[in-house]
């Protein structure tokens, strides 16, 4: 920004400032004035005591050190027009840039003291008066015009002949120059000659030889003419140095007076400029000295001008040295406050403040167009006052560039805006006034002449508009009516004049003053309390503009840097080697489809190519293609702008993302890119916050292109809005071309169709950024940047371990012939792998647990697919459970084991540790089946096999969360029923086949009786496992049945028999639920319903639970059948026996009947599925009817 405000924003105080002096309260003729004064800075040296001239000095003498430069004097001792020199038309701009701060703001006028006293002078006076006033916010600033000066300029330039013209239809047909008479130039001459006498040290008259009286009579006029001539410029005379530096004092913008004084009369503060010279030696520390012609006394107009000099320069005392035809004759000493009370010179102070409170009001009231050149004009013994705009009367002819104050007031406009911008950060409620400024600065300017002051007003428009600022209301951050008073309309069109104020109307007047602003009809009106008052207030137009969103306000920052670019582009020589590039011409966008984008291995080479050329930035420096020359203002600018493009462009991106809309993303983040390209080509040394905002842009492109691959459904309108180009992008690019091919980021910005060269792509965005935060030593500055993107290229990684994951399980899913692992799927599982532990390296390195347990879990899932891989297929051989599948498996297991060391406890993250615990549950009980399964009893015995299965299975148990409520725990029951189910079913194995070992034997028949039980209570609580409930319950069924067939002793095997019979009885709520599916199905089928949307949302489970359903229901009959055919057996003998008992002679006639009722029901083979269920039902309900009390009996 230093650069930039870089047209020199504020302007330095000349020399050293005195101490600031403040004035007092002055009480007049009974009349109270508040008059107080501050001098602000001055040149002039310490005050010396004036030389009492002797009696008879005769002055027309000229002294010895007549013309000479006097310090005391100032400018008033090298010329003879003393303390009258006439101002120079730009003198209140000079002091404008001197003190910045003030203008727009503080202050209510800034001119020369002359022009003020003129002002105030006017119902006093019948001299013309001719004054131009400019608006810079609520500051007026007033110069001489003098009118008389321009047209002879005019006359020999033919500049101005439109002003000329104007004045010579609509004001004096017969204009001729006035030739200023020779007793005025008398009169300065003898005034001169005084002031020398009068800082001589003796005090005596020493004059010259006689001969240099033609010098004398030459010299004068000569010279007044000359230093007239010379103050004003040509209509936009620009020298080279001037387009440089705008604050130039070569086109007499130069603040000369010897002081600036803050003066505040009344309630009106004005910065004005003296030249009065000031003497010590009265009665007071300060005087002024007068000279007088005794012979005429003091006027009114006088006497104001003798009263408003002391007040500004806040001197108590007037000395007066009377004379007569040039002879001393005495002197005279005069309180300030007396000044208006001196005979023949009485005038009113309190008329002179209503004066100047009318003047500035009517002012402030219609000049209101800022930057817009006003002329106030009185003609000579008129007491009409009108204000005309000369801007709208210069834009009439053919040069709208032919009022010299044009650039003044621009480059004024321009400083005011950049002082406040300096100051930005302090109070943003000044942005729509800095906005303002500036618009209305560009509205004066013509791009082909002030191409640096355009590029620098539009590069400061653009950086009111905060791009990287938390997203919020915009009007939270200014206010719609910012300072309502002090506010100033940018509009063309002017507020309807208020009848409250009929002189400002020209209705009545006559035709020719229909190009009047406003008039006043009698000056007499001014010295009316009040007459005029600022009842126009200004609209507070000054609001800055509501973005209702980030696009629109990058669309305003990126519409004036590309106003800057053109202002830059067009100051720059076109060399004839330039690439002619046409800004109307789309520049074509590549787009790469996968068989020409060659792959993550071109990237490769693009990657070190690009880190490499970022690495020579730090040694080699950078020439433009265009020529701009390093170090030029257009250097500076362009770099600036690009750069603020470049952002405008990252926030485009950022929010085209948010809204998911991804091809505009991408090309706005290509945008973006290639700025900074452009960028990185000018630039000599890359500064370190712009390689953050380089890294930035990196990782956005990544997170891009990752959300490209994630969307590919998409792709077509995708591509449509990349594609897309506005008129404004083709021409900033345009200006970009000129500088650099744009082609260094070209790589990360295209977009490819295919999957596996968008994921590369955004991986190689993130190595990227992260190489810059690498080499440029920028971590430790940016942790946050250094985080962000160690995550991100974590995340790729394991999305690109994911992608190379499926594929391999896609290419072993096809594999049907070859038995032997494809060497294409060992490449992708190495792939996968080397992705997933870079990942987990990128997140332990910022201590990031949980995501390095989701990839170390990622990983164990890899090594599952690689033992899927390793099962050898169905063939001649017996399949066995294999060392390789073994292995995997292991190591599946260890990376699950890892995870969950990296979350150390479930309170760190809940979901991810359920997960992890899942999967290490699902890989144990996976290894333990397939071990139970497909046992290797080549290489292992039975025993070992069992115990290992036994180990797995307990193991699955433990990561099995069956206890917690979450969407898995029905899952978790699920496992934890199964796994008891095999346990269980393995040891009643174990018992069939064992021989021998009675211990281990009864160890075996506990553990199956335990894991049966648990298995049951599990598939109980589940709703959907009828069928597994009833498998489990046949099983436990033939266990008692096995233990039946050991046991000898009637008793005891009824008693196994009635427990057998029990389990049966326990089996009724799993036929309960297959009634209830059965029906549930069979109602919707009555209701007509399609069978695909009856049927389909339960088509597998239902079609496979019918024929299992079916099958069981064979095993549960026959099996019922037999035991109660065996109970009713035993019953009858033990009855024969004992002779009976009252119990089992009811249980012995239920059994019968059920038995009978089974046997009839097996026989009708007509019976539906759900008529068998219903039957077994019936039966098992008067089963468990007598159940206990034949237990009873028994026990």
């Amino acid at each position: 920004m230093a650069e930039l405000c870089g047209l020199e924003a504020a302007a330095s105080l000349r020399g050293d400032a005195e101490e600031p002096k403040q004035g007092s309260v002055l009480f007049l003729g009974g009349n109270e004035v508040k008059s107080s004064a501050v001098v602000k800075y001055s040149s002039a040296p310490p005050q010396a005591a004036f030389a009492w001239l002797q009696e008879k000095t005769d002055l027309k003498l000229p002294p010895a050190n007549w013309l000479r430069e006097s310090a005391k004097l100032g400018p008033a001792g090298t010329t003879v027009l003393g303390n009258n020199k006439k101002s120079t038309p730009f003198s209140s701009f000079g002091m404008a840039y001197d003190f910045i701060d003030s203008i727009g703001n503080d202050v209510d006028v800034v001119s020369d003291s002359e022009n003020i006293k003129k002002l105030l002078k006017i119902p006093y006076s019948k001299s013309h008066v001719s004054m131009a006033v400019h608006r810079i916010g609520r500051t007026l600033l007033l110069d001489e015009l003098d009118i008389q000066e321009l047209f002879m300029r005019s006359s020999q330039t033919g500049d101005w002949t439109w002003l000329k013209e104007f004045y010579q239809r609509l004001i004096d047909q017969k204009w001729q120059r006035k030739k200023k008479s020779k007793e005025h130039w008398y009169q300065k001459a003898i005034l001169s000659k005084f002031l020398y006498y009068s800082i001589n040290g003796d005090g005596a008259a020493q004059p010259v030889p006689s001969s240099s009286k033609q010098h004398e009579e030459s010299a004068v006029p000569g010279e007044s003419d000359e230093a007239g001539r010379a103050s004003w410029p040509a209509p936009f005379e620009m020298p080279s140095s001037l387009s440089e530096d705008p604050g130039a004092s070569n086109q007499g913008l130069k603040n000369d007076f010897v002081r600036n004084i803050l003066w505040t009369f009344e309630d009106i503060h004005m910065l004005v400029g003296s030249n009065m010279p000031i003497f010590g030696g009265g009665r007071y520390p300060a005087v002024s000295l007068r000279l007088r012609d005794n012979n005429k006394p003091i006027n009114v107009l006088t006497g104001i001008d003798y009263w408003l000099d002391n007040l500004i320069c806040n001197v108590p005392e007037l000395v007066m040295c009377f004379h007569v035809n040039g002879i001393v004759q005495k002197y005279e000493m005069i309180k300030t406050e007396d000044i208006p009370n001196l005979e023949n010179s009485n005038f009113s102070t309190k008329v002179i403040k209503d004066i100047a409170q009318n003047i500035l009001s009517f002012l402030k009231s219609n000049c209101t167009k800022e930057g817009h050149t006003y002329w106030l004009f009185k003609a000579s013994g008129s007491d009409i006052v009108k204000l005309y705009d000369l801007t709208t009367l210069c834009e009439e002819t053919e040069d709208k560039y032919q009022n010299p104050f044009t650039m003044p007031v621009a480059i004024l406009l321009y400083k005011v805006a950049c002082n406040m911008m300096l100051k930005k950060n302090q109070n943003k409620k000044h942005y729509g006034t800095i906005r303002t400024l500036l618009l209305n600065c560009l509205k004066l300017l013509d791009n082909g002449r002030h191409p640096q002051i355009i590029a620098s007003a539009n590069y400061m428009l653009s950086e009111l508009f905060q791009l990287d600022e938390p997203k919020k209301e915009d009007n939270t951050d200014f206010p719609i009516n910012g300072n309502s008073d002090e506010s100033y309309s940018e509009e063309e069109e002017e507020m309807p004049d208020s009848d409250e104020n009929g002189s400002y109307s020209n209705s009545s007047d006559p035709p020719d003053d229909n190009k009047a602003v406003a008039i006043i009809k009698s000056v007499g009106e001014l010295s009316v309390p009040e007459k005029y008052k600022s009842v126009h207030r200004i609209r507070p137009s000054c609001a800055f503009p509501v973005c209702h969103g980030a696009e629109e306000r990058c669309r305003l920052v990126l519409s004036y840097v590309l106003e800057g670019l053109k202002s830059v582009d067009s100051s720059v020589k076109k060399e004839s080697d330039l690439p002619a590039a046409d800004p109307s011409t789309p520049i074509p966008l590549k787009y790469e489809d996968e068989s020409t984008s060659g792959g993550p291995e071109c990237l490769e080479k693009q990657m070190a190519l690009f880190l490499d050329k970022m690495g020579s930035f730090q040694k080699d420096k950078h020439s433009s293609q265009s020529g701009m020359i390093p170090g030029s203002w257009q250097y500076k600018m362009k770099l600036q702008l690009i750069l603020k493009s470049s952002k405008a462009y990252y926030v485009l991106s950022d929010a085209a993302m948010i809204l998911q809309k991804y091809g505009r993303a991408l090309r706005y983040i290509k945008l973006a890119l290639q700025c900074h390209d452009t960028y990185c080509c000018l630039s000599a040394s890359m500064l370190p916050e712009v390689l953050v905002f380089l890294c930035q842009c990196l990782t956005l492109c990544g997170d891009i292109q990752l959300m490209l691959a994630q969307n590919a459904n998409n792709r077509a309108a995708y591509l449509e809005e990349y594609n897309y180009q506005t008129k404004e992008d083709q021409e900033i690019l345009h200006s970009l071309h000129r500088e650099s091919s744009c082609q260094v980021f070209a790589w990360a910005t295209d977009l490819s169709t295919d999957l596996e060269c968008q994921l590369s792509v955004s991986c190689k965005c993130y190595e990227a950024a992260y190489e810059i935060l690498l080499f440029s030593n920028l971590k430790k500055q940016n942790p946050e940047q250094h985080v962000q993107v160690l995550k991100r290229m974590g995340n790729i990684r394991n999305e690109i371990g994911v992608f190379y994951m499926n594929q391999a399980a896609a290419v072993q899913t096809e594999r049907v012939v070859s038995k032997n692992v494809s060497t294409t799927e060992q490449q992708l599982w190495k792939k996968s792998f080397s992705c997933f532990e870079k990942g987990i390296q990128n997140f332990e390195s910022i201590d990031d647990a949980t995501n390095a347990a989701l990839l170390l879990c990622n990983t164990g899932r890899l090594m599952r697919i690689c033992a899927q891989a390793h099962c050898a297929t169905e063939g001649d051989f017996k399949r066995e459970f294999s060392p390789e599948e073994a292995l995997y498996y292991n190591k599946a297991i260890d990376y699950y084991l890892k995870a969950l060391r990296s979350l150390g406890k479930r309170e760190m993250h809940p979901a991810v540790w359920d997960s992890v615990n899942w999967e290490l549950s699902t890989t144990y009980f996976t290894m333990a089946t397939l071990q139970q399964d497909y046992a290797p009893l080549s290489r292992k015995a039975q025993e070992q096999i069992e115990k290992e299965v036994s180990e797995a299975m307990m193991k699955s148990l433990k990561y099995c969360d069956v206890d917690t409520v979450s969407p898995r725990q029905p899952l978790c029951q699920y496992r934890a029923a199964t796994i008891h189910h095999r346990l269980a079913s393995m040891y009643h194995s174990c018992l069939r086949n064992q021989v021998g070992d009675e211990h281990l034997r009864k160890q075996h028949r506990v553990l199956a009786d335990l894991h049966y039980s648990k298995a049951v209570r599990l598939f109980q609580l589940l709703k959907d496992a009828p069928c597994e409930l009833l498998r489990v319950q046949l099983e436990r069924v033939a266990f008692a049945e096995f233990q039946m067939a050991s046991q000898n002793s009637s008793a005891g095997k009824l008693k196994t028999l009635f427990g057998a019979l029990d389990i049966m009885a326990k089996t009724k709520c799993a036929f309960q639920l297959i009634r209830r599916d059965l029906a549930a199905e069979s109602e919707q089928i009555s209701k007509g319903e399609s069978n695909a949307e009856s049927i389909s949302p339960n088509e597998s489970s239902t079609a496979l639970n019918k024929e299992e359903v079916m099958k069981l229901l064979s095993i549960f009959e026959s099996r019922m059948s037999f035991l109660l055919l065996q109970s009713i057996k035993l019953l009858t003998s033990t009855k024969k026996k004992t002779g009976g008992v009252n119990e089992e002679e009811v249980t012995l006639k239920t059994n019968k009947q059920v038995y009978s009722l089974l046997l009839r029901a097996t026989a009708n083979k007509s019976m539906t599925l759900l008529e068998r269920i219903e039957v077994i039902l019936n039966l098992l309900e008067q089963l468990s009817q007598n159940s206990e009390a034949s237990n009873g009996g028994i026990q």
